[in-house]
């Protein structure tokens, strides 16, 4: 199982971005997937989670600002992030969530930088 996350950057508070997952190696479409975030001295934590009916979970921390998605003819999970804080700065993976305990299955990860 392979994860490439892409689309961070650096935006001000109040600003939006959209990361985008592609997995490889896995039975997408009846899979669900999760977007996870790091912050320096913080252990990983759960953002959002969309299963394969589309149905979705979101940590409070999101609620009401970030949007999941999936495009199963590409692989790919999106997380639509908009009014951005500078406590959402971290480095956001993705990830299968029966797979976050093992360390291999972690991708690279793309860093999220909000600016007040």
């Amino acid at each position: 199982v392979q994860f490439v996350e892409s689309g961070g950057g650096l935006v001000q508070a109040g600003g939006s971005l959209r990361l985008a997952c592609v997995a490889s190696g896995i039975a997408f479409g009846i899979n669900y997937i999760g977007w996870y975030r790091q912050s320096p001295g913080k252990q990983r934590e759960m953002v959002a989670i969309i299963n394969s009916d589309f149905s979705t979970t979101y940590a409070d921390s999101g609620k009401g600002r970030f949007t999941i998605s999936r495009d199963n003819a590409k692989n790919t999970v999106y997380l639509q992030m908009s009014s951005l804080k500078p406590e959402d700065t971290a480095v956001y993976y993705c990830n299968h969530p029966l797979l976050i305990h093992d360390n291999a299955s972690w991708g690279q990860g793309t860093q999220v930088t909000v600016s007040s």
